[in-house]
């Protein structure tokens, strides 16, 4: 396995590639000064090779309006008095009971602390920190924001878990269906995605699924990230230059290919399908990880094409029958 993991060094590794999402990072206050200042502290923050993206919220009713229409927001910087004294106690009340999102972490900052004493608004409110304003120096806030969004990240990366779980257990009931094959890929693609938190855009290609499907071109059988809506299209048609350049950058090598900004695994099974899987972001995943991504392609490329000769023989059977 460890020959088939390489560090490509020649010019096919240095292709472009997809500017990665930045973390959204909400700040509510009433006051304009503490936007500044926070932006200024946190500029070139860096987590996971990914930025911010700083959105404003100058009081309670634009940070709920905000929040119905983001769903993806990390963090929320969370001032307590705005338009009364618990407005920032009503936004946190509304993230979790109203739109409840339990994945938003949420950093609680008043310069009042006397109107929300820490112990009971832990003790009321689900939220992650309590600060109070003239304790977050710019060494701090990183601190905090650093914090919170590596909570976030692994609270992404469990249900991402759970739900590729899930699918595995329904695909698992009904393995003979042709859906149900791909289901179970699906599942467990989400799971592998989870394991590599800052990777979770991925696809997995095979040409396997020529023996159910009309043609015999490449489909995308399962996706995560970014990609997820191309299940079922021709790689060619669906991704961007740069994407399917890397993605078949291993198919061209024979081999696996690991760059600072994708992974790119092939396989050829004995029967003669042919299996890619791209993962694009950066390479901070360990060997273990790499490994880890190697067997999966392996695996279930096998699996994959093992289930879907036995539909073909099932099929015939009843056809002949």
């Amino acid at each position: 396995m460890e020959d088939d993991l390489v560090f490509a060094a020649d010019d096919d590794s240095q292709e472009l590639s997809g500017e990665l999402a930045r973390w959204p990072l909400l700040i509510v206050d009433d006051e304009e000064e503490v936007h500044a200042v926070t932006k200024l502290a946190l500029s070139g923050f860096e987590f996971a090779g990914r930025g911010l993206e700083f959105v404003s919220a100058h009081s309670a009713a634009q940070a709920r309006e905000v929040l119905r229409e983001r769903r993806d927001i990390a963090v929320v910087l969370l001032d307590v008095v705005m338009e009364t004294d618990h407005a920032g106690l009503e936004v946190a009340d509304f993230i979790r009971n109203v739109i409840e999102n339990r994945f938003a972490r949420i950093v609680l900052r008043t310069g009042q602390p006397g109107q929300a004493p820490e112990r009971e608004v832990i003790r009321r409110y689900d939220i992650n920190d309590y600060k109070e304003k003239t304790e977050l120096t710019a060494k701090k806030l990183f601190t905090v924001v650093y914090t919170a969004l590596r909570s976030y990240r692994d609270l992404l990366a469990l249900e991402a878990n759970r739900r590729g779980l899930l699918q595995v257990v329904q695909a698992s009931a009904n393995l003979f269906r042709t859906e149900s094959v791909e289901q179970f890929v699906q599942g467990v693609l989400e799971q592998v995605a989870a394991l590599i938190y800052d990777s979770a855009d991925m696809l997995y290609v095979s040409s396997s699924v020529a023996t159910v499907r009309e043609g015999d071109e490449e489909r995308i059988v399962a996706a995560t990230g970014r990609f997820s809506e191309l299940v079922g299209s021709k790689p060619q048609e669906a991704l961007a230059h740069f994407d399917y350049h890397n993605l078949t950058l291993a198919l061209r090598k024979q081999r696996n290919i690991v760059t600072p900004e994708h992974f790119s695994g092939f396989f050829e099974s004995s029967g003669g399908g042919q299996h890619l899987l791209y993962i694009s972001g950066p390479a901070t995943m360990s060997r273990p990880d790499q490994e880890l991504v190697d067997m999966f392609l392996r695996s279930v490329a096998l699996a994959y094409e093992a289930m879907l000769h036995r539909i073909e023989i099932e099929s015939a059977k009843r056809d002949g029958g």
